[in-house]
């Protein structure tokens, strides 16, 4: 069962990786509020409009795993339920024993308070799927995955890029997710600036349509548009896996000083729902080979979190 909110594909927000969500994740390093900050975007309240026309469930009606996901992005969700992060809800209210019911909304400003914080119970959820851990606005569970940005290359003839110090950065065009202002850029393109890499960068928009497909940077790598692509892993594995050209992946590694390109994803609960977080963590614990196989078939390079590092 779904519940669509939000006003269609041409006003959604995607995301191209955690940097998105909110700058609370890095409280303890408040010189860097670009790191994670909610974008601002025209037509972000209505969610009592819309979900007031849903029907709402009936007492004593079958207990569900109410899901909260945006129904146009790929590979992550959509309303086919195409998504990793679909595939992953559902093996989890499986071993659950209760249905998934999704409620829709597009990931932009707003997206916890119109959907799990929702006024009216029909359009609230239980769960967010794929938020950082140490997201504040949900209790976040134990990582299910951990992932990174990647560089995107040719295979056989890229430039071989393993730093963002690697000269020939300057010289090449960079295929990047730009999201607007300073403010609200992913972490490298932050880290490209303050090495002086700025002309030569190749914006990609995260406003998602038919002439705009979420695989048009890792196209632009395919193509020759560009001649490497700095994209969140997620993304960027899904559609590698889908071209004729091979193309290489290699994480962006973090150098002294540099904010951090690698992230743990966790699920997000109601704070204060210990029941539901602790459930939640035993399937992780009891699923993580079936959930690691999703991850795997949508081909989500997959990073183990680093002796010493902090959450």
């Amino acid at each position: 069962m779904t519940i669509t909110c939000g006003t269609g594909p041409a006003f959604l927000f995607r995301r191209p990786g955690p940097a998105l969500w909110t700058r609370r994740v890095y409280k303890a390093r408040p010189a860097l509020p670009v790191v994670l900050i909610l974008v601002s975007l025209v037509c972000a309240d209505i969610a009592s409009a819309q979900t007031s026309a849903s029907p709402k469930p009936s007492a004593g009606a079958k207990a569900q795993f109410r899901v909260c996901a945006d129904p146009e992005n790929m590979p992550h969700s959509n309303q086919k339920e195409e998504g990793f992060e679909n595939k992953i809800a559902n093996l989890v209210a499986k071993e659950l024993g209760e249905p998934t019911r999704y409620i829709w909304w597009g990931q932009r400003r707003g997206f916890i308070r119109n959907t799990m914080n929702a006024t009216l119970e029909e359009g609230r959820c239980d769960v967010v799927m794929g938020v950082p851990e140490g997201y504040d606005l949900v209790s976040p569970t134990k990582p299910y995955y951990r992932s990174t940005y990647v560089f995107v290359y040719p295979k056989d003839k890229g430039p071989q890029v393993k730093s963002l110090d690697d000269p020939i950065l300057k010289k090449i065009k960079i295929g990047v997710h730009l999201l607007g202002d300073d403010y609200t850029n992913p972490p490298p393109v932050h880290e490209l600036s303050k090495r002086g890499v700025v002309g030569n960068l190749v914006g990609f928009s995260t406003f998602y349509s038919a002439d705009n497909p979420p695989s048009a940077i890792i196209d632009a790598v395919a193509s020759g548009k560009v001649g490497v692509a700095i994209v969140w892993g997620p993304a960027a594995g899904y559609f590698v896996k889908q071209q004729t050209v091979p193309l290489a992946m290699v994480p962006v590694p973090s150098g002294p000083g540099d904010l951090p390109f690698e992230f743990g994803i966790s699920m997000g609960v109601k704070p204060g729902n210990v029941a539901l977080k602790n459930q939640l963590e035993k399937v992780i614990d009891m699923r993580r080979a079936e959930i690691t196989k999703i991850l795997n078939d949508y081909n989500v390079p997959l990073v183990q979190r680093k002796a010493g590092l902090k959450k």
